[in-house]
């Protein structure tokens, strides 16, 4: 391939990039909602991202309503860092230091721009079903 072909290429390709990104973020989500909803969590809770000026090394998901341990008999560290990841890819470049949301508003506050773009660039959205089985194939 030839430099000159690659670069008439490069919108294109970071176009096709940020769909794909869109893509994986919209797929995560959606398991982090099954979750959610399959453990019937209900109620307030406060993703406060790291911040090593406030001697938080890792991002923490802390229930400001109900019980803490539900939280984390759910979640894992290492989901809780990859869903601080796809949040701030999910609201944009905007610096905030914590995510506050209601649970049971998960998949419709964090999804819905996402599907929205997905589907206003064509992209076909599979079924849940669908979804977890290309999880399962990789």
């Amino acid at each position: 391939m030839k430099l000159h072909h690659l670069l008439q290429q490069r919108s294109a390709l970071l176009q096709q990039t940020r769909l794909a990104n869109v893509a994986f973020a919209f797929a995560e989500l959606g398991r982090f909602a099954e979750r959610i909803e399959r453990g019937r969590l209900r109620g307030q809770v406060t993703l406060h991202l790291a911040d090593p000026a406030a001697q938080r090394e890792w991002p923490t998901l802390v229930a400001d309503e109900g019980s803490q341990a539900v939280i984390d008999e759910h979640f894992l560290d290492h989901e809780i860092v990859e869903l601080a990841d796809l949040l701030g890819f999910t609201v944009g470049p905007e610096p905030r230091q914590a995510f506050t949301f209601r649970l049971e508003e998960f998949d419709a506050r964090f999804r819905t721009a996402l599907r929205e773009e997905l589907e206003a660039s064509g992209v076909e959205l599979p079924g849940a079903t669908e979804l977890t089985e290309d999880r399962n194939h990789e």
